[in-house]
């Protein structure tokens, strides 16, 4: 039996559960959002080609009929187009029933490519990426070192132009009790500019060893410390992202992440009523939230 040993830990879209990953590169090639641990124990780097290769290989021998690939660490989409490109190649001619390869991707990342090298990893199958947006507001963007909303749009945009779907995640309690409204109401306007495929929500949770730096770097913008969301600011954040999403496109929505305290799933606008009805009926306690010692990252 042939294995693949990963370079730990290892990360990916709980959408891609089922699914063949492989590591194309290790770490974040940004990894300076304050709020995310996940990749702090491991610089960034690509993994040489023979041996992306070689687990490619490794894999088609216990899974032959592999038909998705998810491309780990963080961004593989941080390699230049020619090497993504031949692990596309590879990937097409060593699985017959390929119909799709993912991964992670920065806004900075799908800006940097051109049209033409975007639209030639999407000819090779690379069909989807998962966007952190996290917000759309600036300011809430500078409090957690990731950008502007000009530069989401821009990814975006960059994806919608070369047909790459996009998965796109915004997190709740973001902002705290003091900047919520703010949060959401960006949020709301970015999406609906430029509606994505896939909208999911997270709720923030930060690493005890991380929490320290997201604190210090709001409070160097903010001037005031941030308070965390109970589960009914959750509620009105949801409740308010709903009522403000009217995006021009249909979006599949979900909130069934194991942060969340609620769980959702519809498509917006058409949905829309009915999932504001299940968090008026959480609101209320008609509805049960999910128990704290069942959210996690």
């Amino acid at each position: 039996m042939f294995m693949i040993v990963y370079d730990m830990p290892l990360w990916r879209p709980p959408s891609e559960g089922p699914n063949l990953i492989i590591q194309a590169t290790l770490g974040c090639s940004f990894n300076a959002c304050t709020f995310c641990s996940m990749y702090k124990l491991k610089g960034y780097q690509a993994r040489p080609l023979a041996d992306v290769f070689a687990d490619i290989d490794a894999a088609a021998q216990d899974w032959p009929e592999a038909s998705r690939v998810f491309l780990a660490d963080g961004d593989a989409l941080a390699l230049p187009t020619d090497d993504l490109a031949l692990i596309l190649d590879k990937l097409i001619a060593t699985f017959p029933d390929l119909q799709r390869v993912t991964c992670y991707a920065t806004p900075q990342n799908l800006t940097k490519k051109s049209p033409l090298d975007l639209a030639k990893l999407r000819e090779k199958r690379l069909t989807l990426v998962y966007l952190g947006i996290e917000s759309g507001s600036d300011a809430m963007l500078k409090r957690i070192r990731k950008g502007s909303a000009k530069l989401m749009k821009n990814g975006l945009l960059a994806a919608a132009g070369a047909g790459i779907k996009v998965s796109a995640t915004v997190i709740l309690g973001l902002g705290g009790q003091a900047h919520w409204r703010e949060h959401i109401e960006g949020t709301a306007d970015l999406i609906n500019e430029v509606p994505p495929k896939f909208l999911s929500t997270l709720q923030l949770d930060l690493d005890p060893d991380q929490e320290p730096h997201f604190r210090e770097a709001f409070d160097r913008v903010e001037g005031a410390g941030f308070t965390w969301q109970n589960d009914a600011g959750i509620l009105d954040e949801l409740a308010y992202l709903l009522e403000r999403l009217d995006p021009e496109k249909p979006v599949i929505f979900r909130s069934n992440h194991a942060s969340n305290a609620l769980a959702l799933a519809g498509n917006l606008p058409r949905d829309t009523p009915d999932l504001l009805a299940q968090v008026r009926a959480a609101r209320s306690g008609a509805a049960p939230l999910r128990p704290r010692f069942l959210r996690s990252l």
